[in-house]
């Protein structure tokens, strides 16, 4: 049985939410709070399975709520949230605090609960089966210490950027973290050869979040994403992702060339595929073609398109419910690219993983806090 509580400023909504989920055989409702602040006393008090969350309520807001729960008692949530833009940013910030899912109000408000009806029970299903994870704040972004030149020491360096922020002669970061120094190896040259191919889904944007703000803005290659969800969600992921991490981050656009130090989401509704586009630069080129495994982005069709370069490809798969990326990730394997796995604890839903893992398709299972300094690593190469 999947004890939930449903939170909701709305009477309406509340009854709506309880009736749906009383008329199902697995679920209990063991509660209904008001407000952010209620929400929390009830988690505490009856300690449900799963949550489903509104963001906008009184006295205190569902993402004020969400962060001190995740922090003091973390469980599975499931956002509710409008489609407006204000609703798409905030169910953005919602995911990235640790909610596992969340389900899109129709029109603003949820008038025809039979058309989402399914998609709430299904997702509140897989959000109990779900580990809930404490938020994984922004960390410190990694950085390439460019080669001392003649007369200067590396430990120079280093002061400089403790004390600027930057390294002499790189163009400072503008209105993103600051940089601060680790003394890692030298940099290498941006010749935008090799690329980095990331496929998540359950749990990636509060993956994403521990994952790309630790990337150093120099990275010299460009990095692709599929994350799955829908469309005008990713807009708003690659604004979050861009304002707090070093390495800038954009939303995916068709045709557009690959460059080193950027990061490429794959838009909803939309697959992506890399590209030549000359003898030294990639393109992405973006399409509607049909679902694959009900996904569309989907990772295996990037995985598919990205295997042809081989030894210059870096593939990372993490959180995520199913198996997507798996046969992408064997052609991957079997032109000579690097493959990074999240590992079993520190996943939201290890399904995508463990595809690839007991494939035998991973050369290293690296916690989430780890997947960056690993794909530094491998990049390096």
């Amino acid at each position: 049985m999947i004890r939930v509580l449903i939170a909701d400023d709305s009477a309406f909504m509340r009854k709506v939410l309880s009736d749906l989920f009383k008329g199902q055989s697995d679920f209990e409702v063991v509660g209904t709070a008001v407000n952010g602040q209620d929400t929390i006393d009830k988690v505490k008090k009856f300690q449900p399975d799963v949550l489903t969350l509104d963001v906008i309520m009184p006295v205190m807001d569902g993402l004020d709520a969400l962060a001190t729960i995740m922090e003091q008692c973390p469980l599975p949530v499931v956002m509710i949230s409008s489609t407006t833009q204000k609703g798409t940013n905030e169910t953005i910030r919602a995911l990235a605090l640790g909610a596992v899912d969340f389900v899109s109000k129709t029109g603003g408000a949820i008038s025809k609960i039979d058309t989402i009806k399914d998609e709430i029970l299904a997702k509140c299903r897989l959000a109990a089966k779900a580990h809930a994870k404490k938020n994984f704040s922004a960390n410190k972004p990694l950085v390439y210490t460019p080669k001392p030149a003649i007369g200067e020491t590396a430990p120079r360096r280093i002061e400089i950027r403790r004390r600027t922020g930057h390294i002499p002669g790189q163009r400072p970061t503008i209105n993103r973290m600051p940089a601060i120094s680790t003394p890692t190896a030298r940099v290498i040259p941006a010749t935008g050869k090799k690329i980095v191919a990331i496929g998540t889904s359950t749990g990636g944007p509060q993956a994403l979040q521990a994952v790309i703000t630790r990337l150093p803005g120099n990275l010299p290659c460009g990095v692709v994403i599929v994350q799955h969800m829908p469309a005008g969600f990713t807009k708003s992921l690659a604004e979050r992702l861009n304002s707090i991490s070093e390495i800038a981050v954009k939303e995916a656009e068709n045709d557009e060339i690959i460059r080193p130090g950027q990061v490429y989401i794959a838009p909803g509704n939309y697959h992506l595929r890399i590209v030549p586009a000359s003898a030294n630069e990639r393109k992405i080129v973006l399409s509607q073609e049909p679902p694959v495994g009900n996904h569309r982005p989907a990772v295996n069709v990037m995985f598919d398109s990205v295997s042809r370069f081989g030894k210059d490809l870096v593939s990372v798969i993490m959180t995520g419910m199913g198996c997507d990326g798996c046969e992408g990730m064997k052609k991957i394997k079997a032109t000579g690219g690097y493959s990074i796995a999240q590992d079993e604890n520190t996943c939201v839903v290890y399904g995508m993983p463990k595809a690839v893992v007991d494939a035998g398709l991973a050369d290293e299972v690296r916690p989430l806090d780890k997947i960056a300094e690993a794909i530094v690593e491998a990049v390096r190469r």
